[in-house]
């Protein structure tokens, strides 16, 4: 499959990911409709802030809604099924809100593509369904570990889109994205919290556990990862990782965007950041071998280069006053 001149559906269009996989897939040519969530002040999110935003179809909804999932679904070749509840903090205050958008969600996506005659749909994972790696590094045969309740819904969302594969021949694709960092990231995520912290003028840089290691991919690169998985047919049916095959540490992060930003901030242990003991995930390092085998996949951008790029774009006023530096994003 060519993506070129495919009619796209992207949900969670207007999230961090989401705003660039829309950007990418309009420069290849795709026709997109973009699914923001709706609410009342009309409001689509990070897809306000890019400039194909003019040459995109923007529908507003809830895929928790079986209905709304019918209607966009209609007309559509390819789905990347974005649409998600992600941070991890919030899913300990609110599971249940977890399991109706992330589990229905995709339930509803699935069961809509199928009816609707979807060639292709892409159901993003999360590397967090491995839990703290038992061996590294992490391959597609890793057990998965529910570590939380974020976690647990993405094993099931994913388990749903592949007994769709299973049982209706639905061509589902399940790609598992590393953690992915980049301009527009939300400040409950690591690198721009530590980044959006030093930009503010901070020198006492709350995070929570710096031993935690973690594969981090730019958007651009998980980005492309997806479109070339969408485009593989040999991928059809599989689940398949999307990262760099490194790993460092969060303390070590920390240190990097210290120094690109020549800064003398410290790190500050704060506690409300801290997972609990058994819900931490220690270690992730993907093995990203299956994406390269099957795509041609390889990273474009260095750690290094992408963090320049993702401090340049929170230095800038205009983006940084978009955070509320002073409080902890849950």
């Amino acid at each position: 499959m060519n993506i070129s001149n495919k009619r796209v559906l992207v949900t969670g269009a207007d999230g961090f990911i989401g705003s660039h996989l829309v950007e990418m897939l309009v420069k290849e040519g795709a026709k997109v409709r973009a699914l923001s969530f709706y609410n009342s002040f009309n409001n689509w999110g990070w897809l306000e802030a890019i400039d194909c935003v003019h040459d995109i179809e923007v529908i507003t909804g809830d895929i928790r809604d079986p209905n709304v999932c019918r209607e966009i679904t209609k007309n559509i070749d390819v789905v990347f099924n974005l649409a998600a509840l992600i941070a991890i903090p919030y899913s300990y205050i609110a599971p249940a809100s977890y399991i109706d958008t992330n589990v229905n969600g995709a339930l509803n996506i699935c069961q809509s593509s199928l009816d609707n005659g979807v060639e292709r749909v892409i159901q993003v994972s999360t590397s967090e369904v491995y839990g703290t790696a038992i061996y590294v590094p992490i391959d597609e045969k890793h057990p998965l570990q529910a570590q939380s309740p974020y976690s647990a819904t993405k094993i099931s969302s994913d388990a749903i889109a592949t007994s769709f594969f299973n049982s209706f021949n639905l061509p589902v694709v399940i790609a598992r994205p590393f953690n992915t960092y980049g301009p527009r990231q939300s400040a409950r995520a690591v690198i721009p919290t530590i980044i959006s912290q030093i930009a503010s003028g901070k020198l006492e840089i709350k995070i929570g556990d710096t031993s935690p290691t973690r594969d981090f991919n730019f958007v651009l690169d998980t980005c492309k990862g997806m479109k070339m998985l969408c485009e593989c047919d040999a991928a059809i049916g599989e689940v398949v990782n999307i990262g760099s095959n490194s790993e460092i540490s969060v303390g070590d992060v920390f240190e990097k965007i210290r120094f690109l930003m020549k800064s003398d901030a410290k790190i500050q242990i704060d506690n409300k950041r801290l997972r609990p003991k058994k819900s931490e995930v220690q270690r992730l390092w993907c093995d990203n071998t299956k994406i390269s085998n099957l795509t041609g996949f390889m990273p474009e951008y260095s750690l290094d280069r992408g963090l320049e790029l993702t401090i340049n774009w929170f230095i800038n006023n205009y983006n940084l006053q978009k955070y509320k530096t002073e409080i902890y994003n849950v």
